[in-house]
C-alpha cells in the first residue's frame, strides 16, 4: 500500500486526562482530544473497583464493554453519551465522572459508524482508518472456521476481540509474539500464550491485507453472537507492535520504536501471572520520577485486566526513538522472559532531511 504522511500523531490517537465533576447527576463534556474519537477507552484512576469502560462508534454511544471483565455488552445511559468533534460527553456514572476522580481516556480515530465489508466468509461492518492502521470490525458469529474483512489494506499485527452477546474472555491475537510466530493471550487475564489450532479463538492462519481468521471458539465466533474486533497494523513512524526480551536488571533493554512513544501497552508473553500494563506520557508521578534523577521516566501504571486504582513504579524511560525498561520485575523485565508491546507515537520521528516519518 502507498504511504501518506502523518504530520501529527495526536490526530489519530491521543490520551486525554480529565477530572470527574458529577454532583447531583451531572454530565461533562470532555474536550481537547484533537479529533472526534471512534474508540474511547476510559479508566477512573483514583478508585479501586472501577472497571475499564470501552465505547466505540460502530456499536454506538451508551454501549459499553469492560477489558477487566468477561461480561457481555451493556447499555449505560449515564456512561459515554456522545462523541463530539473534539472529544466526548460522559454522564453521571462514577467510573466515567465521579466527582474529584482523576480519569484517563485513550482515544483512537477510525472512520465513524462504519460501512459494509464483504471481503471475508462472514460479512462485517468496518470502520477503518487506513492512514493510522486501526479498524473496528463488528460481525455475527457462525461457529465455523471463517475469514472476516478488516478494511485496513495491510495485515494487522494485533487483533483484540470481544463477544458482545455472552460472558466470554477477550482473546488477543498478537503476530509479534513467540518470536514472530504469533500467539494468543487474553486481555482480561494474566495468563500466558495459548496454543493455536482450528478450535482456538484464532486459527494459525496469519491475517492478510484484507481478512483475518476466526475459529469455532465462542469468544470469537459463537453462532448468532454479535462480536467486535479492534485491529491494529504496524505503521512506520506512528505505531509499533513487537516483542522484546527481558534481562532481569533495572538497566533493562532499550526497545527501538522509531518514534517517541506517547502510549505503551505491554504484557509478559511466555509465562503466566503478570498483568497487562498501560503507560502514557500524560500520566506521571513526577515527585517519584524526579527523586530518581530521571526526567524521562514514566511510572504511572494502569492494568487493563484489573479494576484497581493507578499504581506507581519507575518502570520505563520514554525516549525520542523508543523506550528503555527500568524495572527488574517480572511484569516487564524478567530475565530471558519475552514481552509483547503495542506503542503509539507522540510525534513522528524526523530525520536529518526534516521529513516526517511515513505512514500508511
Amino acid at each position: 500500500m502507498a504511504y501518506t504522511t502523518i504530520n501529527k500523531s495526536s490526530l489519530h490517537m491521543n490520551t486525554k486526562l480529565y477530572t470527574g465533576n458529577n454532583i447531583g447527576n451531572q454530565s461533562q463534556s470532555v474536550t481537547g482530544v484533537g479529533f472526534q474519537p471512534d474508540w474511547t477507552w476510559i479508566k477512573n484512576r483514583s478508585q479501586a473497583n472501577s472497571n475499564h469502560r470501552i465505547t466505540d462508534a460502530v456499536r454506538g454511544v451508551t454501549k459499553e464493554i469492560y477489558s477487566d471483565l468477561t461480561a457481555a455488552e451493556a447499555t449505560n445511559t449515564n456512561g459515554l453519551t456522545a462523541f463530539g468533534s473534539d472529544g466526548f460527553t460522559v454522564g453521571s456514572n462514577g467510573d466515567y465522572n465521579n466527582n474529584g476522580s482523576a480519569i484517563a481516556s485513550w482515544n483512537w480515530k477510525a472512520n465513524g459508524a462504519g460501512s459494509a465489508n464483504t471481503d471475508g466468509d462472514i460479512n462485517s461492518t468496518v470502520s477503518a482508518n487506513t492512514t493510522s492502521g486501526f479498524s473496528i470490525v463488528k460481525y455475527t458469529g457462525n461457529a465455523t472456521v471463517s475469514t472476516i474483512g478488516h478494511g485496513l489494506g495491510v495485515a494487522p499485527k494485533m487483533i483484540i476481540t470481544k463477544n458482545l452477546s455472552r460472558s466470554d474472555a477477550w482473546p488477543v491475537d498478537c503476530r509479534a509474539a513467540n518470536d514472530g510466530a504469533g500467539g494468543i493471550m487474553y486481555l482480561n487475564e494474566t495468563g500466558s500464550l495459548g496454543a493455536y489450532g482450528n478450535t482456538s479463538p484464532y486459527p494459525s492462519t496469519a491475517p492478510t491485507n484484507s481478512v483475518y481468521s476466526v475459529g469455532t471458539a465462542g469468544n470469537t465466533n459463537y453462532n448468532g453472537s454479535d462480536l467486535i474486533s479492534y485491529c491494529f497494523a504496524e505503521v512506520p513512524g506512528f505505531s509499533k507492535i513487537s516483542q522484546y526480551t527481558g534481562n532481569g536488571s533495572t538497566d533493562g533493554p532499550f526497545v527501538y520504536t522509531g518514534f517517541k512513544p506517547s502510549f505503551v501497552m505491554l504484557k509478559l508473553g511466555n509465562a503466566a501471572g503478570e498483568n497487562w500494563t498501560i503507560f502514557d506520557t500524560k500520566r506521571n508521578n513526577y515527585s517519584l520520577a524526579y527523586t530518581q534523577d530521571n526526567f524521562n521516566v514514566v511510572n504511572s501504571k494502569l492494568y487493563p485486566n484489573s479494576s484497581g486504582a493507578e499504581e506507581y513504579e519507575n518502570f520505563i524511560d520514554i525516549l525520542s526513538n523508543g523506550f528503555k525498561i527500568r524495572t527488574a520485575s517480572a511484569g516487564g523485565n524478567g530475565n530471558t522472559y519475552k514481552y509483547i508491546y503495542m506503542a503509539f507515537a507522540e510525534a513522528p520521528l524526523v530525520g536529518t532531511n526534516n521529513i516526517p516519518a511515513n505512514a500508511r
